[in-house]
């Protein structure tokens, strides 16, 4: 088999477009032995003993504008964004399935990024499952279905009072990149690197857990401010985020010298895709040099877990509720 094997068609040309041959084998690229049956059959069929599933849609006018990114880079984000919710359950990535709708008129831009996708996925060591492709008229849309295993997954729920509260890396620098461009302006290259290639924290997250550092997980994807709610709520525990301790991304300060401003987009922004978890007393610490050598991640305490509920927020020497909340696609309705 030299490739997918598909009958007749313009679209289902295109379709095979979308998975490269190994001519080394003379067949389609490798599928991993997690997957039982790959693309080309009414579905992929893989082995698990914690099936993980998660879903995430990129709209065009919604999540990005097409003159922000390369064909590539707009595959890429969606399934980075989507393999992120497998980092937020400390699953092992499998595959992924993406639908994606598209103008005639944009149909060579199609493989393109799919290939971004496919970059995504084996970057996670994650294979192209199947999917669907439609016509429609106007804005694209790519919808990604990922798929992992998790035989102990990591959930919202697990947090204690006496807890800590962790981020992975920096937040901040994907909002920073939108703004600039909804001001007209060009994002510092750090920042569009940012939105455009965000890093699903995979890797890092079964790290932390197979070393009993984390209680429960969430990924940061709108916003910290709004995720740790979710975490607290789930958890049935009060957070209190510490403002001078939220890790800014530099690139937040390029265009501002207003702190609130940049505490603002920090805690809000969302597409980060960063960890943040609760730890129990002393876990993190115990190993937060050997994570940042591992991954060249920086690690940072960002509040406490306490008896009660809701989300605080400390600063200027006074603790008050949270007055920021997450993304709401459906806020102005």
């Amino acid at each position: 088999m030299t490739q997918i094997p598909l009958g007749r068609g313009a679209e289902f040309d295109l379709i095979r477009r979308f998975y490269p041959v190994d001519r080394s084998a003379g067949a389609v690229v490798h599928q991993p032995a997690t997957v039982r049956v790959g693309a080309g059959d009414d579905c992929a069929v893989v082995r698990g003993e914690g099936i993980a599933l998660s879903v995430d849609i990129s709209v065009e006018g919604v999540h990005f504008q097409r003159e922000w990114l390369q064909p590539e880079e707009i595959g890429y984000r969606a399934a980075a964004a989507a393999l992120s919710d497998l980092a937020a359950v400390a699953a092992t990535p499998i595959g992924v399935l993406v639908s994606l709708a598209i103008d005639e008129s944009d149909l060579d831009l199609a493989p393109r990024i799919m290939d971004g996708v496919r970059a995504a996925a084996a970057g996670a060591r994650a294979v192209l499952l199947g999917g669907d492709m439609s016509r429609i008229s106007g804005s694209m849309v790519v919808d990604v279905v990922v798929v992992g295993n998790a035989l102990h997954p990591v959930l919202r729920r697990g947090a204690r009072p006496g807890d800590s509260l962790w981020v992975t890396g920096e937040l901040g620098a994907a909002a920073a990149a939108v703004r600039a461009w909804q001001a007209g302006g060009t994002p510092e290259a750090a920042a569009r690197l940012a939105f455009a290639l965000p890093t699903p924290r995979i890797a890092e997250a079964i790290w932390l857990v197979t070393r009993g550092a984390v209680d429960a997980l969430i990924d940061i994807s709108d916003g910290l401010a709004g995720d740790v709610e979710h975490l607290a709520a789930a958890s049935g525990v009060r957070i209190i985020v510490d403002a001078a301790s939220v890790p800014i991304h530099p690139t937040v300060h390029a265009h501002t010298s207003n702190h609130d401003l940049d505490l603002r987009l920090a805690l809000t922004g969302g597409e980060d895709y960063e960890l943040c978890f609760a730890a129990p007393p002393g876990a993190v610490e115990r190993i937060a040099d050997a994570f940042v050598d591992t991954f060249d991640v920086p690690l940072t305490c960002v509040g406490t877990i306490h008896a009660g509920a809701g989300v605080m927020l400390r600063a200027n020497g006074s603790v008050t509720e949270m007055p920021y909340s997450a993304h709401d696609h459906f806020r102005a309705s």
